[in-house]
């Protein structure tokens, strides 16, 4: 997290990246959960629960809000996951047309792909 949020804030005057990077992991001696987000300057956003970036991040933190939940199993993850950012992709015209959803585990790392709107 601290490189990415070096990097950013390094350019935070001239050529700005203009990126919200996500990054997340588990740590590699705990096995527990790690997740934060930085905004245009490298400006970093810690959490336990959830964070949301990009254009649609105004829409997600309803979805998110009243979805998630501690503790949960990575198949109701990934639906929580999969529920609030379609319904955010839906709602905002600057999206993508679709979702890839990875759920990191212990031993195995999920990836989906999801098809929204297409017009």
């Amino acid at each position: 997290m601290s490189m990415v949020s070096n990097l950013l804030y390094e350019k935070r005057s001239a050529g700005s990246y203009y990126i919200e990077p996500v990054i997340a992991g588990l740590d590699p001696k705990t096995f527990k959960p790690f997740i934060c987000s930085l905004d245009l300057i490298g400006c970093p956003m810690v959490t336990e629960d959830f964070v949301v970036s990009g254009t649609c991040s105004e829409q997600m933190y309803g979805m998110c809000e009243s979805l998630w939940e501690p503790d949960m199993e990575p198949e109701d993850l990934f639906e929580t996951i999969s529920q609030a950012m379609l319904n955010a992709v839906d709602r905002d015209a600057v999206s993508g047309m679709g979702v890839v959803v990875h759920v990191i585990e212990k031993d195995k790392i999920t990836t989906h792909t999801l098809k929204a709107r297409m017009d």
